[in-house]
């Protein structure tokens, strides 16, 4: 498809034609430093007009002036807030519309300036699909103990406050950039991307799935930014208001327009203005360097812990991929990481969609360090593809039982022999919903460093590697820290003990919580367009609300039979009974129709 993609920066617009199957350009249009006296609109490098002071609209208006006679498929945009209501890319119509707009007041910067160019590119084009595609939607993964404020639960939960995260769609794309140039499975790496630009943010990306980010509820906290502080003590704001006279309306105004690099360096947000007049010895351009590296290189060490190591670091976006003198900065004094920088292949690096990757790191650095090119633009233009090559229609739903997965454990040969005697063969008692799996009459206690659960049950057959799958209370009650993992995916999870009738034994690794999936035989795949490690959309109907299992992994073997296994504080929170079904959504139909309350008999 021929994709028109429109991403509205704060003080940019990229205005990008690509074929959605291939990559390929067949326009290229950039506006930058828009209202300013300075802005600039350019087709393919060239320029087309020096605009003083031009804004967002001005400047699409320039770019059709050039594109009108050009066949377009569809539209995607780049949307920075999509809060909870939208947890992956949609079609624009009136109620998306409205609800983008009502989500404005958490990302003031950018989402006039969205509103505006899906107003004018409707107008200018206005019998092809519109797709918003949101930066919110890749950090639909972040846990709970990550995305959740120290705010009384109520208030939280009433007013939608938590950490929702931003340029999730720079983020996702750069981490897999990254895994190909490894020519590692992403789902094997612990990635730390760093965002860099007139917004800036960095993400914690473990096995291809956000596990932390540093903005939060709105794009301002995090790291320091164009015109933005990142991270602020909140008291800071209490005194200025009770000191210097600001209102909530000049509150606002300073955190989204006059502070960050802006407001330390008086130059402006430029990073490149502010490199200059660091050069001429400019202090305060100096200190806005330091401060914003100091910030950054911070977030990369917490991340590194957060995800007990890291096996490369990426910076992208304009700053990220430009600024060799950032990088350098950003890198000291991160030896300790094994991340050891290479000044030649830094001051050389450059990068673009035809060479999007370049390390900059020294031979053997156990931690790389990459440069990515941050190709926004062709991830929204696949999004938006996907969305518009799959008509709405209810053939997109497929019902699927669920199953509760109870607290279980799975041995190797070793162990069995350690726990229950040399030699001894595992009891089968009963059959499982999966062929060949069974449970055993073999119970083991599991001891953590807080208490101890008594009678789990091993299941069958041995494995190649130890197990232990339990449920977040049993994580707390056990007093250990589990992470979230698909089933065999054990590697850098906590050690636990086991104690069974022969003696006792302590693995080094293996305890995990088990990720939502579902099983499926390949025919079913082939039947509803989903292949291995897909991830989808389960709408489940209880009996008095409405609910949607989002980041649902799909596993294909010829020895499934067709189940979706969820764990026990899952299905007690969502009050799902014996028998309980949902509908596997791989195009958003289930959820459009779920909402909409239409039965499950009209989605079958």
């Amino acid at each position: 498809m021929n994709i028109l993609v429109i991403n509205s920066g704060s003080s940019s617009l990229k205005v990008d034609g690509i074929d959605s199957a291939t990559g390929k350009r067949w326009f290229v249009g950039r506006a930058e430093r828009l209202n300013t006296p300075g802005a600039t609109v350019k087709v393919d490098d060239s320029p087309l007009e020096t605009v003083v002071d031009a804004d967002h609209g001005e400047a699409l208006r320039k770019f059709w002036s050039v594109l009108s006679h050009q066949k377009i498929d569809a539209v995607g945009h780049r949307i920075a807030h999509g809060g909870s209501r939208f947890p992956r890319p949609v079609r624009i119509d009136d109620t998306v519309v409205h609800t983008i707009a009502d989500l404005a007041p958490l990302a003031p910067l950018h989402t006039p300036f969205h509103l505006k160019g899906i107003s004018i590119a409707r107008e200018l084009l206005p019998d092809i699909p519109h797709v918003a595609v949101f930066d919110t939607s890749f950090h639909t993964t972040l846990p709970r103990r990550a995305y959740t404020y120290a705010l009384p639960a109520d208030l939280a939960e009433q007013h939608g406050i938590r950490r929702y995260g931003f340029h999730g769609t720079s983020h996702g794309w750069v981490a897999a950039r990254a895994a190909e140039f490894m020519r590692t499975d992403i789902r094997d790496l612990r990635l730390i991307t760093c965002h860099l630009g007139s917004g800036a943010s960095v993400c914690a990306i473990e096995n291809g799935r956000s596990v932390d980010t540093s903005m939060g509820m709105t794009p301002l906290e995090g790291l320091v930014m164009g015109t933005r502080p990142g991270d602020l003590d909140a008291g800071v704001l209490l005194h200025l208001q009770r000191n210097a006279g600001l209102d909530v309306d000049g509150i606002e105004a300073l955190l989204n327009k006059s502070s960050g690099l802006a407001g330390l360096s008086g130059t402006g947000a430029d990073m490149r203005d502010i490199e200059g007049k660091a050069a001429a010895g400019d202090e305060r351009a100096r200190l806005a360097i330091h401060a914003f590296t100091h910030r950054l290189r911070k977030y990369v060490g917490a991340y590194a812990a957060v995800m007990g190591g890291v096996e490369a670091i990426v910076f992208t976006a304009g700053i990220g991929e430009n600024s060799a003198l950032i990088r350098h900065r950003a890198a000291q004094r991160l030896e300790f990481l094994g991340a050891r920088l290479d000044e030649d292949r830094n001051r050389d690096a450059k990068v673009d969609a035809d060479h999007p990757v370049v390390e900059i790191s020294e031979p053997g650095s156990r931690v790389r360090l990459l440069v990515v090119y941050s190709d926004e633009q062709r991830a929204i233009a696949q999004e938006t593809s996907m969305i518009v090559g799959k008509s709405d229609v209810v053939e997109g739903a497929l019902q699927i039982p669920i199953a509760i997965s109870a607290r279980h454990i799975h041995l190797n040969r070793a162990a069995v022999d350690v726990l229950f005697g040399a030699g001894h063969q595992l009891t089968p008692v009963f059959d499982l919903s999966q062929p060949g799996q069974f449970a055993c009459a073999e119970k083991l206690t599991v001891v953590g460093p807080k208490n101890s659960i008594e009678g789990v049950r091993v299941l069958g057959p041995e494995r190649p590697a130890c197990q232990v799958e339990v449920s977040r209370t049993d994580e707390f009650f056990l007093g250990v820290d589990a992470p979230v993992r698909d089933s065999g995916d054990v590697k850098n999870s906590p050690g636990i003990t086991l104690v069974g009738p022969a003696g006792s034994l302590t693995i080094t690794e293996g305890l995990i919580c088990a990720r939502r999936h579902i099983h499926m035989h390949p025919d079913d795949a082939r039947r509803f367009g989903v292949k291995d490690r897909d991830v989808v959309e389960i709408a489940i109907e209880s009996p008095d609300r409405h609910l949607i299992f989002g980041d649902v992994l799909i596993r294909v073997n010829e020895k499934f039979r067709l189940e979706m296994h969820v764990d026990t504080d899952e299905a007690n929170a969502a009050e799902l009974a014996k028998g309980a079904k949902g509908v596997l959504d791989s195009t958003g139909v289930a959820a459009k129709l779920l909402r909409r309350k239409t039965s499950f008999d009209e989605l079958a």
